[in-house]
């Protein structure tokens, strides 16, 4: 079976997890999730955050037998650890998250969107180095499909994310293309627009391509579907 390393979005960290990777256990498979700089229990100082550095701590967890799945944002680390080591994870699957076109920024990726969905729930710092999400917006954004008790939960862990690795072009090339990837679509996502992600989800062969009727946040409304659909997902990708 197979060894999944998830990777969170913004302003989230390792706990949003917590239900995917006993379900994911069940089905047979290996799966952990690590915290990205600065956020959960990783000490990193807000401004000592870069793209480079969250590539770096996906490659120091992943094997060549692990496929990452990023989350949102997450698909940037999982892209650019592609790129610097495409031998050093089995592949990539992308939840309803940004697959970058080569030289741009995740923020740039997120202002070709044909629409905007979440410039007036964010909240920039005073020092300009990180933002927030304004908290009577988070539901809506992201966890409107959820059990009550999610909201709390989340709002008790969630941090604020760093702008500089956001705002820093990646460079994809040959390395990223030798890697498998698969996509799935999130389609009732308030976070990015369910077109945008079909578009970007065409990194992945149609066989590879699939959908979840979820909001932006499957691992806490349909935890044991999604990990279905990784379960399935993996048959398909190339072994190991």
């Amino acid at each position: 079976m197979a060894d999944f390393l998830l990777i969170h979005g913004s302003c989230h960290g390792a706990w949003c997890w917590r239900d995917v990777i006993p379900a994911l256990t069940a089905l047979g498979h290996t799966a952990r999730a690590i915290d990205l700089p600065s956020h959960g229990s990783d000490p990193t100082p807000i401004a000592d955050v870069t793209l480079d550095s969250c590539r770096d701590a996906v490659l120091s967890a992943s094997t060549p037998k692990t496929i990452l799945v990023g989350h949102s944002w997450g698909g940037y680390p999982i892209s650019a650890a592609a790129e610097a080591a495409p031998n050093a994870m089995r592949a990539l699957i992308y939840l309803c998250a940004y697959v970058p076109q080569d030289g741009l920024s995740m923020i740039e990726m997120r202002k070709r969107a044909p629409r905007q969905l979440v410039v007036d729930a964010v909240e920039k710092s005073t020092d300009c180095l990180s933002y927030t999400f304004r908290p009577d917006m988070v539901q809506d954004l992201f966890y409107h499909d959820c059990a009550p008790e999610t909201v709390p939960y989340a709002l008790a862990r969630m941090c604020p994310q760093p702008i500089a690795p956001q705002e820093t072009p990646l460079s994809v090339a040959d390395n990223f293309a030798r890697v498998p990837k698969a996509y799935i679509t999130a389609t009732d996502d308030h976070t990015i627009p369910r077109e945008y992600e079909e578009q970007m989800s065409h990194v992945a062969p149609e066989d590879l391509r699939t959908t979840i009727n979820s909001s932006h946040s499957p691992f806490f409304s349909h935890p044991r579907l999604l990990s279905e659909i990784l379960d399935d997902l993996e048959q398909k990708l190339p072994a190991a």
